[in-house]
């Protein structure tokens, strides 16, 4: 039998991106990078898990901030290279700004211009030190 990972046509830095949705609404919520360790440690544990470029280690969604991302489906596209993630966000919250969604600004007139509040301030939601999971 193949190993579910080894269809997935990971990029040459071993990664694939991965874009969270809400698994009632269909929202696009965020887009984080996931590696084979990663994705097989969502499956198990039935919450997203992603691999964090910038801190170079894995980034378990919620872990400092409380909103983690329940996994309800999880699906790879035609070209096995993108991964949808149909979750159950925990709190309301995916932008560690501290709104719903990452994607809150939406381009108008040439520029781009912030649509959505914030739903809690993001320190209050991060410990000091934090600014972003």
């Amino acid at each position: 039998m193949t190993d579910w990972l080894d269809e997935i046509n990971w990029n040459s830095d071993g990664l694939v991106p991965a874009i969270a949705q809400d698994h009632k609404t269909g929202r696009v919520l965020m887009m984080a990078w996931m590696n084979r360790e990663s994705l097989a440690l969502t499956t198990r544990e039935q919450r997203a898990i992603y691999w964090s470029r910038s801190r170079g280690k894995l980034w378990r969604k919620g872990e400092e901030s409380g909103h983690v991302q329940k996994l309800h489906e999880l699906r790879l596209d035609c070209d096995a290279d993108v991964i949808i993630l149909m979750v159950e966000q925990v709190g309301g919250i995916a932008c560690h700004t501290g709104r719903e969604s990452c994607f809150y600004r939406v381009f108008e007139n040439g520029s781009w211009k912030t649509v959505e509040a914030v739903i809690k301030d993001p320190h209050a939601i991060y410990s000091a030190g934090h600014n972003h999971e």
